[in-house]
């Protein structure tokens, strides 16, 4: 880590390596590999990278307040803190830092601890967020990625888009062909303009669509609209619902600053078997948008996708051939991803057994109020959840009480059966709200307590709703 001095030699190393990139940036731009308005872009996100670093210090200052421990240097090569205090001073846009922070508004915190001997508590779960902050991107990657990957999904839905909307008036033969040119045409060169390029392909004979077509088009998302991740940063939580209190949190101190938000926790078709949820933040102006990169992620996952990152890297290079097949490394990926979600429900059920006596001792004291204790637990996620099937699954919690499926061991009193059944009823939802859906429905905890076959009983049912 450089330290800066009087003299300001941070500040004339990131002017240096400003200039470097907008060099790279216009040499990209006379060799056509990018157009004009791809030009514009990349200049905005690349100059004055202090300045737009000081942002993403500054937001995450306000979303978290101060550091509640010793901010260090981040390696990603071994993806783990470097044992190196910095200061403030010593924050730059060339190299990645790490700091925990605490998430005040976390409904759960101090829930979750474990009594040991001699009167020590010991968190189970805590509200620290560990938050990696990222350097700037390289550019040379961003122009790999929008000259690569990014156009050939953009041209893909150019083309995918002229031939649905030409193929509802004209035969499907004569959308093929447009389709095709479409294809041909973006190959020679590099096109973000799809409106003004395809209405020249299809030519005359095609006005009664073109002005469907020109709205279609203009909807898609160009190349340089696809990068998000120049400036970026991963936050490390305990639990899910931690990250969407977070992820709430911005929404309601920023709501114009939102790009977009995506939830993917509970999405067991995600490929490779990811789960994590994705803010894109504008930290810049209106006219100038400059997105930053949110990744929420849980610890757990996060410790299983270390064992991928380097499979991911060769496999993003080009290498795999060298290595191992494609297919090979995401089959690969996808059972250590599936490992992280195991190990994380495991502790969730660790969870439920931690709080069922301090649920019941709590639901027996309130004599039929409101649950204070717990006020302000999350809510449960209608992004995969609906309500009818919240409810199905609460019907049948009940009746399992009802039948002595499930019944409260160790009661320090006598309970009533509406008593037992508000207990299981609470921990059915802390379970809805917590737990990861398994993409594999003979999955089960391993355990004979009646919290783990609580646990197993309502994985289960969510797993009925899956495959409907």
């Amino acid at each position: 880590m450089v330290a800066d001095t009087e003299d300001g030699v941070i500040f004339a190393l990131t002017k240096a390596h400003d200039n470097k990139n907008l060099e790279l940036i216009e040499k990209a731009f006379s060799e056509d590999r990018i157009d004009n308005a791809t030009r514009e872009y990349l200049i905005t996100l690349y100059s004055n990278s202090m300045n737009n670093f000081r942002e993403v210090f500054l937001y995450i200052g306000k979303c978290f307040g101060a550091p509640k421990a010793a901010v260090h240097a981040y390696d990603y090569e071994t993806d783990s803190a470097v044992n190196k205090k910095i200061t403030i001073s010593d924050i730059n846009p060339l190299e990645p830092y790490l700091v925990n922070h605490r998430l005040d508004e976390d409904p759960m915190r101090n829930q979750f601890f474990v009594a040991t001997r001699g009167h020590k508590i010991d968190l189970a779960v805590s509200s620290i967020v560990t938050v990696i902050v990222g350097a700037q991107k390289s550019v040379a990657r961003t122009l790999d990625k929008i000259t690569g990957k990014y156009y050939n999904d953009y041209v893909n839905e150019v083309a995918q888009t002229a031939y649905m909307v030409i193929g509802r008036t004209k035969k499907l033969a004569s959308a093929r062909a447009i389709s095709d040119k479409i294809h041909e045409t973006f190959s020679k060169s590099f096109i973000t303009d799809a409106s003004a390029k395809v209405l020249k392909i299809i030519g005359s004979g095609h006005e009664q669509v073109s002005v469907e077509l020109v709205r279609a088009l203009d909807q898609i998302r160009t190349p340089y609209a696809r990068l998000e991740d120049v400036w970026r940063i991963k936050c490390l939580f305990d639990l899910v619902p931690q990250a969407r209190t977070f992820i709430e949190r911005i929404c309601n101190m920023w709501p114009d600053k939102i790009i977009a938000v995506r939830d993917k926790f509970f999405d067991i078709a995600n490929p490779r078997g990811y789960r994590d949820a994705k803010l894109i933040l504008n930290i810049g102006t209106a006219d100038k948008v400059i997105p930053m990169e949110i990744i929420c992620q849980v610890r757990t996952f996060f410790e299983f996708e270390h064992q991928t990152h380097a499979a991911y890297e060769k496999s993003r290079r080009a290498e795999t051939r060298k290595i191992k097949s494609a297919a090979q490394i995401e089959t690969q990926t996808e059972i250590l991803h599936q490992e992280g979600i195991k190990k994380y429900n495991a502790i969730i059920c660790e969870c439920v057994e931690d709080l069922f006596d301090r649920i019941g001792w709590n639901i027996l004291y309130s004599a039929g109020n409101e649950d204070k204790l717990f006020e302000g637990f999350p809510r449960i996620s209608t992004v995969y959840y609906p309500q009818k099937i919240t409810d199905i699954i609460m019907e049948k919690v009940d009746n399992a009480v009802e039948n002595e499926v499930f019944y409260v061991e160790n009661a320090p009193a006598k309970l009533t059966r509406d008593q037992e059944i508000r207990i299981f009823r609470w921990m059915a939802k802390f379970i809805l709200v917590s737990a990861m859906p398994y993409s594999d429905s003979n999955w089960t905890v391993n355990t004979d307590t009646m919290s783990g076959k609580f646990f197993n009983f309502i994985m289960k049912e969510l797993q009925r709703y899956y495959k409907k």
